[in-house]
């Protein structure tokens, strides 16, 4: 692990370097750039980084389509809000450089991208270099939505492409697991577990069933739609492409800023970022991964500054065949997860949030039987008490249901926490190589000067401030409620030792009522609320919960005895 010996480098302003040191800042000089997924979390820090570093720029493009009852202009309004751009907001030349986004009604599952004639032919007759970020990260989509965003919306985005005179450089952001089927993977595109044109076509004319029977013979050693259809969009790219000047960057999990635009910035609570913030909050005391394992992570702003310098590396040192960069960190700085999950506790204790729900410590576990019970015991039953609480004081139950989502959240990710992967880098050395003196601390993309420890650090503050919006002027106030929190914790463990059979039997017991408890409340409380029919079907369905989880708690009888 190298010492950070840059850290004070990478915010500096190298605009005032010879011109000559400055390649890649010259590149994006009176370039237009047309970005889709730009409302994203890599979105937004490609956008804020290409706007207040390479100040030449004439326009960025940016693909918005209307969501959950919002329009576009909203949605527009509201990523200038955002705390990303801050930094630039606190300038002089805020609104001319904000002056310089320019608003694009589309979606990539729509035909032509659902571009008016007028919007279509700006963009082909003014863009030089393209961003593809669009695509659903969700792991369980169906196989219909994945393939429609992810390769049709690719497909689509590429034939826009081709009538881009102008076009300098076209970069597909993918996924280091696009090929999760493998162990080694190189900086080339692999062919697909399905043709692509087949799959979109099936898709456009198949019912559901068919197609998820189909899916589900196609899949493979792929663990979901997701690394499967991002796997048949590289293949659209190296097969489609080979006229127009493509590449493609494949991150790992991409996390929280290392330096920019702020430390640990980060503004969602997917993956990851979700784990570690209940993890801080003491609400997951057991996670299915294989600790002895790398876990390959990439800053937000290192992906970033990847993507601006291989557009200018695609353009300059051009290829017949697509150039791909894997963007991650195992093989040049590797982090085992038991440093990372050792590294997230012991900053989370250091200042914990005042939503700190009990005192934080968990366990990675391989054995899902052991880890079933677990959930049961930590997750599940805490989540009964405290609904049946909200519930009896007339709020809305709510716990069980932010329990089941992260529960669903860490299910997909299991795969990726028990298997590891070796990525070869050779491309993005080359890349770091060719970068000038200057831009590499303009632009720097060298995983190996980030230091972990710091940079979880960065990470638990910035998901404090960023995604708990909780200020550091509370801290004092979570310590003493850590403090009790810990006392009441050591109580906790103290009876946890003994392993007499009346403690099992108490303590098991005590499981039992609750579980029952939360589900006679439930009863009670529909039957005032819904007519006689409903009643029926809400009893048969706690008939069936009932079975389904009452081995869980037979288990658990034997294991504790």
């Amino acid at each position: 692990m190298m010492t950070d010996n840059n850290n004070d480098l990478g915010c500096q302003d190298w605009n005032s370097a010879p011109p000559a040191d400055r390649k890649v800042v010259d590149f994006y000089d009176g370039a237009s750039i047309f970005v889709t997924g730009g409302t994203g979390f890599v979105g937004k820090a490609l956008i804020e980084k290409l706007l207040r570093s390479c100040t030449g720029l004439k326009n960025i493009y940016l693909l918005i389509r209307p969501k959950r009852g919002k329009d576009i202009e909203c949605r527009f309004q509201e990523l200038l809000e955002n705390p990303v751009f801050d930094r630039i907001r606190s300038t002089d030349e805020a609104e001319k450089v904000f002056e310089k986004v320019v608003c694009i009604s589309g979606d990539v599952s729509d035909p032509d991208l659902g571009l008016s004639a007028e919007d279509r032919q700006r963009l082909c007759s003014d863009v030089t270099i393209v961003f593809h970020s669009a695509a659903t990260v969700k792991f369980n989509e169906t196989l219909r939505t994945a393939v429609t965003l992810n390769t049709l919306g690719t497909q689509r985005v590429v034939d826009l492409c081709r009538s881009m005179p102008k076009l300098k450089a076209m970069i597909h952001v993918s996924t280091a697991y696009s090929n999760a089927d493998k162990v080694t993977i190189q900086e080339s595109v692999y062919k697909p577990p399905a043709d692509p044109g087949f799959v979109i076509n099936c898709c456009q004319k198949m019912s559901e069933d068919d197609l998820r029977e189909m899916g589900r013979r196609m899949q493979g050693k792929h663990p979901n739609t997701y690394t499967m259809t991002k796997a048949m969009a590289e293949w659209v790219v190296a097969e489609q492409a080979d006229d127009i000047p493509a590449a493609i960057v494949r991150p790992s999990i991409v996390t929280a800023a290392w330096k920019e635009p702020f430390e640990g910035w980060v503004d969602n609570m997917s993956g990851i970022t979700g784990i570690m913030m209940e993890i801080g909050r003491g609400t997951i005391r057991s996670i299915v991964c294989d600790q002895k394992l790398r876990v390959d992570i990439i800053p937000v702003d290192i992906l970033v500054n990847t993507l601006i310098t291989s557009a200018w590396h695609t353009a300059t040192y051009r290829q017949n065949a697509v150039r791909v960069y894997n963007c991650t960190s195992g093989a040049l700085n590797p982090l085992r997860w038991e440093e990372l999950g050792n590294l997230c506790q012991y900053h989370s204790l250091t200042a914990p949030s005042k939503y700190l729900q009990w005192y934080p410590g968990f366990s990675f576990r391989t054995n899902r039987m052991v880890h079933r019970l677990c959930e049961i015991l930590f997750h599940f039953v805490p989540a009964f008490v405290l609904d049946i609480v909200l519930r009896l004081t007339g709020s809305k139950p709510m716990i069980l249901k932010i329990y089941r989502r992260f529960k669903m959240a860490a299910r997909t990710g299991e795969f990726f926490a028990l298997h590891q992967w070796d990525f070869i880098s050779k491309n993005i050395q080359e890349l770091n190589k060719d970068v000038s003196f200057v831009d590499r601390r303009t632009f720097p993309i060298d995983i190996t000067q980030v230091v972990w420890d710091k940079y979880v650090k960065d990470y638990v503050f910035g998901i404090r401030n960023y995604v708990l919006k909780d200020p550091p002027s509370t801290i004092p106030q979570a310590l003493s409620k850590l403090q009790r929190f810990y006392w009441m914790h050591r109580m906790a463990q103290c009876a946890d030792q003994k392993q007499d059979f009346i403690f099992c039997i108490i303590l098991t017991t005590s499981i039992i009522i609750i579980y029952y408890s939360y589900i006679t409340v439930d009863v009670i409380f529909y039957y005032f609320m819904y007519n006689f029919s409903n009643k029926i079907n809400f009893i048969n369905h706690i008939i069936i919960i009932c079975k389904k989880n009452y081995i869980y708690i037979y288990i658990y009888i034997i294991y504790t005895i």
